[in-house]
């Protein structure tokens, strides 16, 4: 199953590499799991990215609303998709871009910093907010679309908020799994970390 940290920061930088042997969803099964991680009131109107027969992203749908719901990736373990609003899409489609060239991690975040900085790269002027919905590849079936006890996490992104700034703490707090906290203060990419507790089996 993937993790929250290491899924969230490929979601940042985007693109991964593509297996020919890897089987591509139908655009309906896309469809349907993609929007998982929106809102209730807001799937039905969500723009769809997903992938094509050639592992390229996609638009699948064009929505009516602020959200934008990518796709599982197929070439990775797990099932992980996300809703992000749409005033992160340059964040995001800049992520996918550099990730494709080639870059490290660390060279696309201080790509982005830099761009960010000297306002190349459009970032939110809001709190804007990214869903996560996840689960393992024995909750998902593959053939209808449904998934099992998935998990949904939230991350609310504040570009150049610090602890400070906000009077969140800058790592979980020990023994509660639930509280807020910042990840990347003081730069582009300044977001709160919200992991709801895990459901306990057969509950």
């Amino acid at each position: 199953m993937k993790q929250l940290f290491p899924f969230v920061f490929a979601l940042l930088i985007g693109y991964s590499a593509y297996s020919q042997s890897t089987a591509i969803p139908s655009v309906e099964i896309q469809l349907k799991t993609a929007v998982l991680a929106a809102p209730a009131d807001k799937r039905e109107g969500a723009t769809v990215l997903g992938y094509n027969q050639k592992g390229e992203i996609v638009t699948l749908r064009k929505g009516t609303n602020e959200l934008i719901c990518l796709a599982d990736d197929p070439t990775q373990p797990g099932f992980s998709v996300s809703c992000y609003h749409r005033d992160l899409e340059p964040f995001m489609a800049r992520g996918r871009e550099l990730r494709k060239q080639g870059m490290s991690a660390n060279d696309i975040f201080d790509t982005r910093e830099k761009e960010a900085k000297s306002g190349k790269l459009t970032l939110p002027k809001q709190p804007t907010t990214l869903f996560v919905y996840s689960a393992t590849d024995e909750q998902v079936n593959a053939r209808t679309g449904e998934v099992v006890d998935g998990y949904l996490r939230y991350v609310v992104y504040i570009p150049w908020a610090t602890a400070e700034s906000t009077g969140l703490p800058l790592k979980p707090e020990q023994g509660s799994v639930a509280m807020p906290w910042i990840m990347h203060p003081g730069t582009h990419g300044a977001h709160i970390m919200i992991n709801p507790p895990r459901a306990k089996a057969g509950q």
